[in-house]
């Protein structure tokens, strides 16, 4: 089976799943949500002007402020948003409840919702200074992959070391091509491999993928290669490298695969930029599991187009978070929920984007690969 006909049925098997599940909930009516009254302070205290946070400052504003606003079609985040309530956040988590039940409530009740039990805050930095927002974008690749390596797949992705601790500083990605005791630790620990070390490579930055493994007797089997962990070191943009060394002026994964083909000789030299070496876990891929994004670090599954990573020091997980963009890769002004975070995800208006999964011409690759633009956030609090 291809990946494009993978993702037609998953596509099928997502519309058939909205209508059952809308279907069975108009029969049981739209009740009215029960509007007991959530403390909503960031320390359980009532709403106020601002609140510091360990790498932003949250400023009140008036719902007008939000560019806009009561024009989003709330609906398509509140899947995600109910996909947070399995892992409630404290104070927010309080009001899922009344989450589920506004479901199939209208967009105008959802917004008259929000602006009765919530304040929106301004996200500036922490000294007030209005920040430099910056959007960029990620999905979950699609891709080919031989279970065993053959003489065109030669590039593995591992699940965590022998020996591995979580937060202790590994080999750097160079040690693992180059020193026999980091070698050793992989030995065994080879979960796919692929064609391309590039599309390897992006793999680990991106954090998961969706392979269509060929096993050992030739069958295909769709797997999905979820995060389960990294080496402790400090990533490294290859793009940036070759911009600092002006050898390239496209730095699109097109633009660097381009690179290599010209320079086979130094794809080791680039990929060594990067010391950080990311792991996997594999989980089966069945029709239901492709219909959502891979679980983000909140632990629950990423909604395309409605999840973002964030920096935890400036916004916690689960928090629902009005997002502006104005730039040549997206213009948008919607509801979207933080769910994620990310190595370079760092700074109080800094996010990544989930723009879904798909291949090379797919609209979550192309437009993942061209964000990298301003942006403003305004976290919604509970009153």
């Amino acid at each position: 089976m291809s990946l494009n006909t993978q993702a037609r049925r998953s596509r099928q098997w997502s519309w058939w799943m909205v209508a059952v599940i809308v279907g069975s909930l108009v029969a049981c009516g739209s009740p009215k949500p029960n509007t007991t009254r959530v403390s909503g302070g960031l320390d359980g205290a009532q709403s106020t002007p601002s609140w510091l946070r360990e790498k932003s400052q949250w400023q009140a504003v008036a719902w007008s402020d939000l560019p806009g606003w009561g024009q989003d079609a709330l609906h398509e985040a509140w899947g995600a948003w109910l996909r947070s309530c399995e892992k409630p956040a404290p104070i927010i988590g309080a009001l899922c409840a009344e989450v589920r039940q506004l479901s199939i409530a209208s967009d105008d009740d959802k917004t008259r919702w929000l602006e009765q039990r919530f304040v929106p805050y301004r996200i500036t930095e922490r000294d007030g200074r209005l920040p430099e927002g910056l959007m960029t974008g990620y999905y979950e690749p699609m891709m080919q992959a031989s279970r065993l390596p053959t003489d065109t797949h030669r590039t593995a992705l591992y699940q965590t070391p022998l020996g591995w601790r979580a937060g202790e500083l590994g080999p750097t990605r160079a040690q693992f091509d180059t020193d026999s005791q980091a070698q050793r630790s992989l030995q065994g620990r080879a979960l796919v491999w692929l064609k391309d070390p590039i599309d390897a490579l992006i793999v680990q930055i991106q954090g998961s993928g969706r392979f269509l493994v060929t096993e050992p007797d030739g069958s295909q089997r769709s797997v999905r290669l979820a995060f389960a962990g990294h080496n402790g070191q400090t990533y490294q943009s290859i793009g940036r490298w070759l911009l600092d060394q002006r050898l390239v002026r496209d730095v699109s994964w097109d633009g660097i695969k381009a690179w290599v083909a010209a320079n086979p000789n130094r794809l080791n030299e680039l990929l060594h930029v990067n010391p950080r070496v990311v792991f996997f876990q594999e989980e089966p891929l069945s029709a239901l599991d492709a219909m959502f994004g891979p679980r983000g670090a909140q632990g629950v599954p990423l909604t395309p187009w409605r999840s973002i990573a964030v920096d935890r020091g400036s916004i916690p997980y689960g928090t629902p978070v009005w997002l502006s963009t104005q730039g040549p890769g997206l213009r948008a002004n919607k509801l979207v929920m933080a769910q994620d975070t990310g190595g370079a995800i760092l700074g109080a208006a800094r996010v990544d984007y989930f723009t879904g999964w798909g291949g090379w011409n797919d609209p979550a690759y192309t437009v993942a690969s061209q964000l990298k633009q301003p942006v403003r956030l305004w976290a919604l609090w509970p009153r």
